[in-house]
This record gives C-alpha cells, structure tokens and sequence, in this order.
C-alpha cells in the first residue's frame, strides 16, 4: 500500500527541513570553523563543491538504475551549460562565507526572483504582473534592510565588498541555470537525469579547475592533516543529494508552488539555527529585513506567476 497524499507530503517537508538544515550547520561549520591545534580554516571551497557534486552524480544514478529509466534525448550542450552556471553558482555562494555569515548569505541567495525575472524578460521574452514586481520588490527592500550596517564612521551604512559581490554572482548563475533548465525541460528531461547531466558537467569543469589551480593537492593535504573533516564534507554532500531528491519528489508529487512554500519555509528556520547555534545575533532591523524578504517571496510564490510575451 502506498503512502497516502498527506503522509507523502509530511515527509517531503520534513526531509526538506531536516536535509538543508544539516547542510546549512555543516557548511558554516567547515567553512568557517577551525581544525587542529594551529585552528587552522579550511578555505577549498572548490574541493567542497566538487565532492558534494560526486555524491549528488552517484545518487542520481542509483535513482536512475533502480527506476530502469528510458534514455534522455536533451542535446549535450544544454546540459554543460547549465552545469557550468550551476556549479559557479554554488562555488561563488559558498566562497562568500569567507567574508558574510551563514543569515546573510541565505537570504542574499533568496533574491533568486529578481535575476529570474531579468533574465526571463531578456531571454525568454516573458512579462509579468503587478504581483511579481511587487513581491521583488518587498525583496530588495527587505535585503537593503538586512545589509544596512550601523554605525559606520565612513558615513555609508553600506557595505557591499567581496562577499556580497559573490552573492551577485552566484544569483546571476542560478538566472541563467534557471533559463537553461527551461530549455532541457523543453526537451522532456526528468528530474534526476537533469541532476545527473548537471552534476556531471560541473566535475568535468571543475577537475579542470582544480588540477590547473592546485587547490585538489592543496585540499587533499589539509584532509589528511586534519581526517575529522572527511566526515563532514561527507555528510554534507548526502544531505545535498537527499534534500535534492525530496525537492523533485515535491515537484511531481505537489507541484512547484508547494515545493517553494517548504524551501522558503525551510531558509527561515535555517536562519533561526545558524544564529542560535552559531551566535550570528540579528538586530532588529535584520529580523524586520527578513519579515520582508520572505513575504515577498510568498507573494512571489502564490501570484507572481509569468507568461509569455505576445509576438507583435
């Protein structure tokens, strides 16, 4: 007997949760964290990306061969493309915790609407209603809100350097996977062979990366030096692969309006836990910064829907 609609549904919310919970504690954890006597930071993020994309790779596969799932017909260079922008987008997302905690970096990356529409209207010739304009809107002032720091002799309560630059590139990259998913879409690719076919052009270009910069020696060395992190980079690259799962599972099962409730849901409470946790204390201004955020994202979610264009 299957699982009935609602047990279907608890589950997918909760291995939702419980998933990105953890890889957002583990990833604050070895990035920012410190191992050995020395106290000695691990800074490869590359190597962190490009393990966690061989667990996401292999889990995909199992999924595929335990499923016998008819062969894919997506051209070969929608799928590098979308690795490509995929992987720079958690590579610039993840080197940004060397410069802005966890709270910021989650909602920075919850302005995923306003490159999406940028790119939709430039790309996809598509326009949008009231509601959506409104709902990034809310967003960027609620991010402003956030980012604001006081008490800046310089006069400029703003402070946008190497961390924040990061985050905008990393929200340009997930714009342009974004647009390159529709595309594979477009060509019938199901959800786990578009996490296979990304996930494995993201570890042809970052191999290249990692053996022209050195960093794989580099990252391997620290490993052996300090084995206490191998678990962590472990775990945190299945609580990747099962989070992903939960999300297409959502998708099919609910539709993508259900799904981006429980991920907005679930970038909430993973602020929460990264302040309590972390000591990342958040003023009040920043917790009014982050009521805004996410009620543009719901508005977003529940009447910012898009259509295309009309051809004149």
């Amino acid at each position: 007997m299957g699982l009935g609609h609602n047990t279907k549904l608890l589950l997918c919310f909760f291995g939702i949760f419980g998933c990105y919970f953890y890889y957002g504690v583990v990833q604050e954890k070895i990035t920012r964290g410190t191992y050995g006597a020395e106290n000695e930071r691990y800074y490869y993020t590359m190597f962190l990306v490009f393990c966690q994309c061989i667990i996401n790779a292999l889990f995909a596969k199992g999924i595929l061969l335990v499923t016998d799932s008819p062969a894919d017909k997506t051209p070969a260079h929608l799928s590098f493309i979308c690795g490509v922008t995929y992987v720079g987008a958690m590579l610039a997302s993840n080197a940004s915790l060397k410069w802005v905690n966890y709270p910021t970096q989650v909602l920075g990356k919850s302005c995923k609407p306003i490159p999406v529409m940028i790119l939709g209207v430039l790309l996809a010739g598509k326009r949008y209603n009231i509601m959506k304009y409104l709902s990034v809107l809310l967003i960027v002032i609620g991010v402003a809100l956030f980012m604001y720091k006081d008490g800046k002799s310089d006069g400029s309560g703003f402070s946008f350097g190497s961390g924040e630059m990061l985050l905008l590139t990393s929200l340009t990259l997930d714009g342009l996977t974004g647009v390159s998913q529709e595309k594979m879409r477009g060509y019938g690719m199901k959800a786990h062979y578009m996490m296979l076919m990304m996930n494995l052009s993201a570890l042809v270009v970052m191999s290249l990366s990692l053996l022209a910069t050195g960093e794989i020696w580099q990252a391997v060395a620290f490993c052996s030096k300090h084995p206490e992190i191998v678990p962590e980079i472990i775990t945190f690259g299945f609580a990747s692969a099962l989070g992903q799962n939960f999300i297409f599972i959502t998708v099919s099962e609910f539709g993508p309006l259900m799904c981006s409730i429980m991920t907005t849901t679930r970038k909430f409470f993973t602020i929460l836990g990264s302040v309590v946790l972390f000591g990342n204390a958040l003023a009040t201004r920043q917790w009014i910064g982050t009521a805004v955020v996410f009620t543009g994202l719901v508005l977003n979610d529940r009447f910012g829907k898009s259509v295309k264009m009309e051809k004149p």
